[in-house]
């Protein structure tokens, strides 16, 4: 493979594939989402083409012409946009109506279906990137409590339970209470709706769906997570060890152990165990 295509999303997540895509000496060919997409994505590419959310016609055609037949899709793009008047091209508009509902899945596997139609394959979204996967355990300096331990075991069941249902990844719990439940509006303003909820002490629990296709939409955290999390007196973050990007481990880490914040990675069955 000599050239690679990304379709690059918001945060920092792009721009960590687009360079360690450089590094490996593939000519990286992005098309970037307006108001979504970082400017530092140019820093990286070879090729930077801007479209509007939903331009998916403009998108396809951008890869053929520059001969990319294999890609990629990192960065989440706000659901908002659906609501909010985005306007997409007639390929884009087409897609949509085909759907039967327009839930986060079916819209990425839409996509994905389109362009192999076009015969260009999408990628797993971690490909040169397995470093940046959280390793299991009890990552920071302080350990869940007790009380900590049980919050995360029921979060654990409710996360799965509302990514089956293909709501979101994140649920916000208090004394084995849920108190928010991401849905469009993404994990940080979960975080707060809920961290205002309970004043203090939530835990975060953010997972993998049961069901999740690895090409797209694996979980990301980064150190707004944990800026989030101190801004509302959040304590506890649980998130699924190799199924989650940390995008900057060590300054997460570093966040983290300052604000007395605990974060642990559990395994696919909630667990720590190796």
């Amino acid at each position: 493979m000599q050239k690679i295509g990304l379709i690059a999303g918001n945060g920092t997540f792009p721009v960590e594939f687009a360079k360690a895509a450089k590094q490996k000496g593939l000519t990286v060919v992005v098309v970037a989402h307006e108001g979504e997409t970082v400017p530092e994505i140019s820093q990286w590419a070879d090729v930077v083409v801007w479209v509007k959310v939903g331009q998916l016609g403009k998108l396809i055609k951008t890869f053929k012409e520059h001969e990319v037949h294999d890609v990629l899709m990192a960065g989440g793009i706000k659901k908002t946009h659906l609501f909010n008047g985005a306007l997409p091209d007639l390929r884009g508009a087409a897609l949509l109506a085909k759907l039967l509902a327009k839930k986060d899945d079916s819209i990425l596997r839409g996509v994905a279906a389109e362009l192999e139609s076009e015969g260009i394959t999408v990628r797993e979204s971690t490909l040169y990137l397995d470093s940046l996967l959280a390793p299991a355990g009890v990552l920071t300096k302080r350990k869940p409590s007790k009380d900590e331990w049980k919050d995360i075991s029921f979060g654990w069941q409710m996360a799965k339970e509302i990514g089956r249902l293909d709501i979101g990844q994140t649920v916000v719990v208090k004394d084995q209470s849920v108190v928010a439940v991401e849905a469009v509006e993404g994990t940080d303003e979960a975080i707060r709706r809920g961290g205002k909820l309970c004043r203090e002490g939530a835990v975060v629990v953010k997972i993998c769906k049961p069901q999740q296709d690895l090409r797209f939409d694996l979980p990301a955290t980064g150190d707004q997570t944990i800026r989030t999390m101190k801004e509302v007196k959040a304590s506890c973050l649980a998130i699924e060890a190799g199924k989650t990007i940390m995008i900057g481990r060590d300054d997460i880490l570093r966040e983290a152990n300052a604000a007395g914040i605990s974060i642990v990675a559990l395994n696919v069955n909630g667990t720590i165990d190796e």
